[in-house]
């Protein structure tokens, strides 16, 4: 039993995390979703620190950086070869779902997994065969590596899909833990598991562990979700609304690839222009400052369906206030997990071995970065519910463009200190643009520092 004025004072807490846990309404589970979100990014993230750090341990600075650049890009691929399918499906599963439209969830469901199966395997084949022609241009050390981690970017893609499906039916575990617990785990047992066996301590034995990781993740989540979907809708007919569709999934496409490329172009134009031992140095990291991400991720894999939901309704009054909530969940927990990795910062990389201290710098310019972006939180997820998906491509290529070309300025001349200028920099440009877009085009005011939302009194169409 608590002391009566330590209850006294804990009540009011109380009774919100009762609310939290217990609550049905939209809010409710929003928040609660975004919450078990946000422990499985903590989790992943805590995860994913420790198996880099094995890795990096296990193989050395030099073959730990061929792994993770051709990693990155294997991820990369599998992200972009779905082409938009996995948030087409948090849009219209939760639509066709509220109308009681069953075989339209099962054709999309369907038709989502086959299309991205067949696309990306036919992106990595193709990559295959350009791999094959043009191996006497690419460095040796990069080859092998690159044709294992090809054959991953199927079941990479497949991953993605079947995380939209999970998170359109709010089911976050089922939609996070493949991809940020499950897989991780699996790489990193792999890979001890074949050391010990005597295999080499390269890259291209820690590719292999990815490629049976991610094989293996997917198929669990694969039977998981698939299993689940048939409790909720029994066999059927299927209705197939491919125009529909893609009429969403590629401006969306369009929005998320450019997206994908601003978030680790930085990495491969380190990986194209320096020796793995410096892209060891920086991916580490920018690894290490990137849990501070996490916060941000937890935020937007809640909040996609309530702001579809809102604006439906129309209220431009409730839309404001829900955006300048969910910038604030994002802004001030990434503030003071930032800071705290920051200050640790010397310790973390240690970690991974005692020349990758180097790369203190980069992080303290990366936090300068994220924590500009963070200002404005979901905005980009909020100007896709409302149907400007193509002023977020807009507004993604050119901080894309501002990425690259001061990538592609800075790195010869600054090495990885450069590469983290224009990364930061480039993400303040996001920022920036992303506030004025919502402003324009919504009408909302959305900054995290704004203490009431703002939403101008003139009418717009939601």
């Amino acid at each position: 039993m608590l002391p009566s004025a330590l209850r006294t004072a804990l009540s009011p807490y109380l009774r919100r995390i009762g609310a939290l846990l217990s609550g049905r309404d939209e809010k409710a589970v929003s928040q609660r979703m975004a919450l078990i979100a946000f422990a499985i990014r903590i989790a992943g993230a805590a995860l994913a620190f420790l198996s880099q750090i094995v890795l990096a341990r296990l193989m050395g600075r030099f073959e730990y950086g061929v792994f993770v650049f051709v990693w990155v890009l294997m991820i990369l691929f599998g992200n972009l070869a779905c082409f938009g399918f996995p948030s087409a499906i948090i849009r219209f599963l939760p639509q066709y779902d509220a109308s009681g439209n069953h075989a339209g969830i099962r054709g999309l469901n369907t038709a989502a997994r086959l299309f991205v199966l067949a696309a990306s395997g036919m992106l990595a084949l193709i990559g295959a065969l350009l791999v094959y022609a043009f191996q006497g241009t690419i460095e040796h050390y990069y080859v092998m590596p690159i044709f294992l981690g090809l054959i991953a970017v199927p079941m990479i893609a497949l991953g993605d899909v079947l995380d939209g499906t999970a998170r359109a039916k709010h089911w976050p575990v089922m939609a996070l833990s493949p991809t940020f617990l499950i897989r991780p785990s699996l790489i990193l047992l792999y890979m001890v598991a074949a050391v010990l066996a005597g295999a080499p301590r390269d890259a291209v034995t820690a590719m292999t562990a990815a490629l049976a990781g991610a094989f293996t993740s997917v198929l669990l989540q694969y039977l998981a979700v698939t299993l689940r979907l048939r409790r909720h809708y029994p066999s059927g007919a299927r209705a197939i609304e491919v125009n529909a569709w893609l009429a969403v999934a590629f401006p969306i496409f369009l929005v998320e690839g450019v997206g994908y490329l601003l978030t680790n172009s930085d990495v491969v134009v380190v990986g194209i222009f320096l020796n793995p031992d410096q892209t060891a140095i920086y991916f580490a990291a920018a690894k290490t400052m990137a849990l501070v991400h996490f916060v941000s991720f937890a935020v937007r894999a809640a909040i996609g369906p309530r702001f579809a939901a809102i604006i439906a309704e129309g209220d431009r009054g409730k839309l404001a206030a829900f955006a300048t909530e969910a910038t604030r969940w994002a802004f001030f927990p990434a503030l003071a997990v930032g800071l705290a990795v920051l200050a640790a910062g010397q310790f973390l990389l240690s970690l991974f071995g005692a020349a990758f201290t180097e790369g203190q710098i980069v992080m303290a310019i990366l936090l300068a970065g994220i924590l500009a972006r963070a200002l404005v939180g979901p905005a980009e997820i909020l100007l896709t519910m409302a149907d400007k998906q193509m002023l977020c491509v807009y507004l993604y290529a050119t901080a894309l463009a501002a990425n690259i070309g001061l990538n592609v300025a800075l790195i010869p001349h600054l090495g990885i200190e450069g590469a983290a200028i224009a990364g930061a920099a480039a993400m303040a440009i996001e920022a920036l643009l992303l506030h004025i877009a919502v402003r324009r085009a919504l009408g909302i005011t959305l900054f995290a520092l704004l203490r009431r939302p703002a939403a101008s009194s003139a009418t717009r169409a939601l």
